[in-house]
């Protein structure tokens, strides 16, 4: 069976920035274990994160429809998704490609690049829009997620 230690820190580290629950908020602490400079960490895991952000805006939309046209579950699966993302996505109604940048940026459970991405669909954010929003995004959440993984957040607001 294949582990994270069997595969290269760089590799491991855009693998687990890739996954839709994980993202930049366990690949950087993830790679700052694994020894890698904040640079580094900061690095892969904001190229790791950015790797699904193209084709989710470009095929979510068909794909949903397949799917959700021939597969119950499918479309359950996405109804509930879509559901989920209307509720937490006022601010990418409201303010569109910003709200976008605010709603990625911001490194918490439920927000990040797939999330906005599917924001980004719902709310019709043009992909001209959505994409460098989602990459500004996730540049901002890789920062913050940085900091806080250095402690350097945590000493400014002790303070």
């Amino acid at each position: 069976m294949l582990v994270l230690s069997d595969i290269p820190s760089e590799l491991s580290t855009v693998l687990i920035a890739m996954l839709p629950i994980s993202e930049l908020r366990g690949a950087i602490p993830y790679a700052l274990g694994c020894g890698m400079s904040w640079q580094q960490a900061y690095f892969w895991a904001v190229l790791g994160n950015f790797i699904p952000v193209i084709p989710l805006l470009l095929f979510l939309e068909p794909i949903s429809s397949f799917l959700g046209s021939r597969y119950l579950i499918c479309q359950r699966f996405f109804q509930w998704l879509f559901a989920r993302t209307r509720r937490r996505g006022q601010v990418v109604e409201r303010y569109e490609a910003l709200g976008l940048i605010i709603f990625v940026a911001i490194p918490l459970p439920v927000t990040g690049a797939w999330t906005g991405t599917v924001a980004a669909f719902l709310f019709g954010v043009r992909f001209r829009y959505s994409l460098p929003a989602v990459l500004l995004g996730i540049l901002l959440a890789g920062t913050v997620v940085t900091l806080a993984s250095l402690g350097v957040i945590g000493l400014w607001t002790a303070q």
